[in-house]
C-alpha cells in the first residue's frame, strides 16, 4: 500500500500506551508534520514527522500492542536503570544471562549506534520499511524517536561514537514536536492530504512493501 493509505488504515488504531492523545494516529502524524512544517524545517524532516508512527501498523495486523509500542532499548547488555519498567526485566530470561548483562555485552566498546540491536518495535519496523528512501537523520528520527534511554536520558554512553551525536542531535530536535504537539483539536484532512502526497511523491514509490 502506499504511505497515505496506510495512514488512512492506521486511523483504525488508538494507541493504549499513550496518554496524551485520544484522538487516531493520523492526527497525530499530521499535527506533527504541521509544527514541523510551521517552523520551516527542510521537506524530509516534514516527512519524517508525518510517517514517524506508521510502524504502529503492526497493531492492525494482528501484534499485540505491549510488542509494537511504547520505548525502544538496546538488547544483548546490561539493561539501563533508566529504562522505563526496568523492574520488569526481572521476567526477561535475558536477565539472567550473564553475557547479556555486562556492561557491553555482545557489543564492543564504542561500536556505535548503528551496531546496536534495539528492542523490537514500531520504530525498528518502520525503519527497515524506508531505509532506502530518507536521509540519515531522517532515519535516525523514526528509528531512535522512542529509545529515550540513549536520547533523553543518556545511557549507554560507553557504545556510542562522537559521531552518533549528530544523529541523537536530530533526534532531539525532532521529539519536540512528537511529543509536545499533541491536542484534541482535529486536523483537516481533506486540505492538508494534497500537499502531503505530493511530499511524499518525492520520496517514495506508489507503493511500499510493507
Amino acid at each position: 500500500m502506499s504511505v497515505w493509505e496506510a495512514m488512512e488504515f492506521l486511523n483504525e488504531l488508538v494507541d493504549d500506551s499513550d496518554p496524551d492523545l485520544d484522538l487516531p494516529q493520523i492526527e497525530h502524524l499530521l499535527q506533527t508534520a504541521e509544527a514541523i512544517r510551521a517552523d520551516g524545517q527542510p521537506r524530509w524532516f516534514i516527512l519524517a514527522g508525518l510517517i514517524h508512527d506508521l510502524g504502529k501498523i503492526l497493531c492492525l495486523w494482528g501484534e499485540p500492542q505491549w510488542s509494537v509500542v511504547g520505548d525502544t532499548f538496546p538488547v544483548g547488555c546490561r539493561y539501563s536503570e533508566k529504562i522505563v519498567y526496568y523492574e520488569a526485566f526481572q521476567q526477561n530470561p535475558d536477565w539472567h544471562n550473564k553475557h547479556y548483562q555486562s556492561e557491553t555485552g555482545i557489543y564492543e566498546p564504542g561500536c556505535g549506534l548503528e551496531k546496536l540491536m534495539l528492542s523490537w518495535g514500531h520504530d525498528e519496523y518502520l525503519y527497515h520499511v524506508v531505509c532506502d528512501y530518507l536521509p540519515a537523520p531522517a532515519l535516525a528520527m523514526i528509528r531512535y524517536h522512542s529509545c529515550y534511554p540513549i536520547h533523553r536520558e543518556g545511557a549507554y554512553k560507553h557504545l556510542l561514537t562522537g559521531a552518533d551525536q549528530t544523529n541523537l542531535n536530530w533526534v532531539r530536535a525532532f521529539n519536540r514536536y512528537d511529543l509536545y504537539t499533541k491536542r484534541d483539536e482535529k486536523m483537516n484532512v481533506s486540505q492538508l492530504k494534497p500537499f502531503y502526497q505530493d511530499l511524499i511523491s518525492e520520496y517514495f514509490p506508489e507503493k511500499l512493501a510493507w
